[in-house]
């Protein structure tokens, strides 16, 4: 199978935050359903409401995953969430056990061997492989496990209205080494988010981009996967809010499921309601392991609208969509 990547080459720090609003703290990578509300947000600024209807652009994407790339003319290291259902080699050492539990972020190597039904760590050698977070095959200058780093800084909040004292507080940014970045897979027409793409990389995404973070480049690639066929699981490779109730009663059913949540909501970054929190939503997380039967690929999943109910007089005039539709491709197990 093939599919459409696009490279984000962030050209300044990031920041991404997580559930709690903990700016100490940043997330590595990026949920599907924020980078497409961030550019459903920028098609809106171009004045074109009218092309997205009920918030879908047309297309599905998968969330962002990290990529190593040691300059613009070299190869770049993609990879993939490794799924959540796996079975843990037996091992006598502690510390290679440790090691293994730690990987978080498999290449594409390993990742179509695991959707084939292989084991992760069928030798001594593919545990030699693991380099902190990350399983790949890939040594020595060819690849920096301290590909994205972060710094803490202090950071003061000062009151709008002067009448309080100003709070320090502490905010961890993210850097990418060389040219490295995110990635993700388009499924379906691109041209709506290329529009998006490229106002959003001069807009930034992430947290404080009126300072500067978040700015990207962006480039298209393509990749090839091999999947397996005739396989009665599937794998969500974005953010998965079911379509119904049915439909998630029927996808747990199986022995092999296995997912995490994730909780959705935050705040409207739209003028004048910025101070107005997003109703709040539970999504599926990509890696997640479900029970249905994929041909090569599926989007399953639904947009929701997370507008709140205020007083009439306070009343948002646009929906707030939550983009819920996923990419599922098949796996062996």
């Amino acid at each position: 199978m093939e599919f459409k990547i696009y490279k984000l080459h962030f050209t300044t720090p990031l920041h991404l935050g997580d559930a709690r609003d903990d700016y100490s703290i940043s997330l590595r990578s990026i949920s599907s359903d924020t980078m497409y509300a961030a550019l459903t947000s920028c098609m809106a600024k171009l004045g074109k409401e009218n092309d997205i209807k009920n918030g879908d652009l047309n297309c599905s994407i998968s969330s962002l995953f990290p990529f190593y790339q040691k300059s613009k003319n070299s190869t770049p290291i993609l990879f993939f969430p490794k799924p959540l259902m796996q079975k843990q080699p037996q091992l006598k050492d502690l510390t290679k056990t440790k090691m293994v539990k730690k990987v978080s972020w498999i290449d594409k190597k390993y990742f179509e061997k695991i959707i084939n039904g292989e084991d992760l760590f069928s030798s001594e050698s593919d545990i030699d492989n693991i380099n902190d977070d990350y399983l790949t095959t890939c040594y020595g200058d060819d690849f920096d496990s301290n590909f994205i780093f972060s710094q803490v800084s202090p950071r003061v909040s000062v009151s709008r209205n002067g009448e309080e004292d100003a709070k320090p507080f502490y905010m961890e940014r993210i850097f990418f080494k060389d040219y490295s970045g995110l990635y993700f897979i388009v499924h379906g027409d691109t041209s709506i988010i290329e529009n998006a793409l490229d106002l959003l990389q001069t807009e930034g995404i992430g947290t404080d981009r009126n300072v500067g973070n978040g700015f990207f480049e962006y480039e298209k690639d393509y990749i090839e996967l091999t999947v397996p066929e005739n396989q009665s699981y599937c794998m969500s490779l974005s953010s998965y809010i079911p379509e119904s109730k049915e439909q998630l009663e029927a996808m747990l059913n199986g022995e092999n499921v296995a997912y995490d949540i994730v909780r959705i909501g935050g705040w409207i970054t739209t003028p004048p309601y910025n101070s107005i929190r997003k109703n709040v939503i539970y999504a599926f997380t990509a890696g997640s392991i479900f029970f249905k039967k994929v041909e090569d690929i599926a989007i399953y999943g639904k947009i929701v609208d997370l507008k709140p109910e205020l007083p009439f007089e306070k009343q948002i005039e646009h929906p707030v969509w939550r983009y819920g539709k996923s990419i599922f491709i098949p796996v062996k197990l």
